[in-house]
């Protein structure tokens, strides 16, 4: 099945440029084809091709269905690496896991200091799709550590660093099924001593993913792998 997106689908009735594109032009739909269009907020929209035009495809909406989305809450916060494509491949591959929040961090010992998402969120919003989801994970812009942390989060947060003679617990041991998890991630040199100090002065709990040493990127998708294996196998 071919999902199509359009964030103001149930006021306006028509995609924009590039959707309109591929449905008409790619995939030579024509008027009173069905299309499935979701509006990244949790809904599949049912409808059928009224103006079939390559620039601004205009449908009718036949009905509405709500996801069957998870019921707790995945919050990942990562210092992205100086590899774009890193990044990028993280999020497409977290969105098709199941993502709540995105929060790219910027700090001490960051590769890169700014983050544009326009192109984030296009590769998120294809995984979405491509993954039969209609919520779209929420992304942020780039925010300093110190101002995250003291960040209010009504739920279960946790801060993964690599410094072995510190006492870390082990992430998958740590999270309780159906609850709201947040996880914070650092750069390749890590969190320096001082952010990792205020995270613990804030209610974070030093965590591990285990005794393999990932790339950022890796344990940042590990962690979502984790939050969602606990809360299945609770099931």
């Amino acid at each position: 099945m071919i999902i199509f997106y359009s964030p103001d689908i149930a006021s306006s009735h028509e995609l924009d440029e590039e959707q309109s594109s591929h449905a008409v032009r790619v995939l030579r739909h024509k008027d009173g084809d069905p299309l499935v269009i979701v509006d990244g907020n949790g809904n599949f929209f049912n409808t059928h091709i009224i103006n079939a035009h390559p620039k601004h495809c205009t449908v009718e909406i036949d009905d509405v269905t709500q996801e069957n989305h998870w019921q707790y809450f995945v919050e990942l916060a990562v210092a992205p690496t100086k590899n774009l494509d890193r990044i990028e491949w993280f999020l497409e591959k977290a969105t098709e896991m199941g993502l709540d929040r995105f929060v790219p961090l910027r700090c001490r010992y960051s590769e890169r200091k700014e983050l544009k998402t326009d192109r984030i969120k296009k590769i998120i919003a294809s995984a979405m799709k491509q993954s039969l989801k209609a919520t779209m994970p929420k992304v942020e812009e780039m925010t300093d550590i110190k101002n995250f942390l003291k960040e209010e989060f009504d739920g279960q947060k946790f801060i993964a660093h690599c410094i072995k003679d510190a006492p870390r617990k082990l992430l998958s041991k740590e999270i309780k099924a159906g609850s709201k998890v947040r996880v914070l991630i650092g750069p390749e040199g890590d969190f320096s001593d001082e952010e990792i100090a205020l995270a613990l002065a804030n209610g974070y709990v030093p965590v591990s993913l285990g005794e393999q040493r990932l790339r950022t990127e890796t344990a940042a998708l590990a962690s979502v792998h984790t939050i969602h294996v606990i809360n299945e196998i609770s099931k």
